[in-house]
């Protein structure tokens, strides 16, 4: 094999956007589809993914959407060649899809943590079994893992989402390792405090708790959080990276606000 042929990428890169119903995932399919990818957009909330559908459509981008719940095996299986069908073969697979809710970890009732790690952990080597394969075969193709980052800081009352997001970047590790030398690249993006849907529909209390308890171990130094096109725009420049380059990890964090230079005097 040539090195030209090695490094063959081909110009249509269809993509898989897995919570891609708002917030990070929503962003990185407009990104995405704006950089000239057609995506797929799975979520179970598939009515919000039709919408952003639409916006990729209206501005001529290409988009396809179907209903995609990743702790369902058959969900997965469904989704994976409904997106094939429609797009052609999948080169990039954007994991995204999660689960949090707050709660003090000795009180949570264990079938709440296990739905946790089911969805942020093994719903994502569901997508894994469902789409890495084929991209072995053709020898090319993106995995990108949105991680947290409780993965290196944990959080109080967000211990099986730290959990979570923890073995999901163990698995990602082990991955990058393992794919070396196939032409499939496995990546994380590591977002910190992020504004999305994700919390939206804590109680208001609960909610104050855990933000004053993150103040409390220094985990909120300011009040500053990201957008989540920062992140899909971060998703980009992984995707994008010319063959023979593989960004393995970014770390995306809100910058401070602009200090007062008076209260340096």
């Amino acid at each position: 094999m040539s090195p030209r042929e090695r490094y063959h990428r081909p110009a249509r890169r269809p993509v898989v956007v897995t919570g891609a119903s708002s917030g990070i995932g929503a962003a990185t399919a407009l990104v995405l589809a704006a950089a000239g990818h057609p995506v797929a957009l799975g979520a179970r909330r598939s009515e919000r993914c039709e919408e952003v559908a639409a916006q990729i459509r209206s501005t001529g981008g290409e988009a396809f959407v179907h209903p995609l719940d990743v702790s369902d095996e058959e969900s997965v299986e469904t989704f994976a060649k409904a997106a094939a069908a429609a797009l052609g073969d999948i080169e990039v697979l954007i994991s995204n899809a999660g689960s949090l809710a707050p709660g003090t970890i000795h009180e949570v009732e264990p079938s709440r943590i296990a739905a946790e790690l089911d969805v942020n952990v093994v719903g994502a080597h569901r997508m894994i079994r469902a789409l890495v394969p084929g991209m072995v075969e053709r020898r090319r193709g993106d995995v990108v893992f949105v991680s947290s980052d409780v993965a290196v800081r944990a959080r109080p009352h967000m211990a099986a989402y730290a959990a979570g997001k923890w073995g999901l970047e163990g698995l990602a590790h082990a991955m990058q390792m393992e794919l070396e030398g196939t032409g499939v690249r496995a990546s994380i993006v590591r977002p910190g405090p992020t504004w999305s849907e994700m919390g939206a529909d804590w109680d208001p209390e609960e909610g104050a708790r855990v933000l004053n308890a993150w103040e409390r171990f220094g985990l909120a130094r300011h009040p500053h959080f990201l957008k989540p096109t920062a992140i899909a725009e971060a998703i980009g420049t992984v995707v994008a990276a010319p063959r023979g380059v593989h960004i393995n990890l970014i770390e995306v964090s809100p910058e401070a606000p602009l200090a007062d230079r008076s209260e340096d005097r």
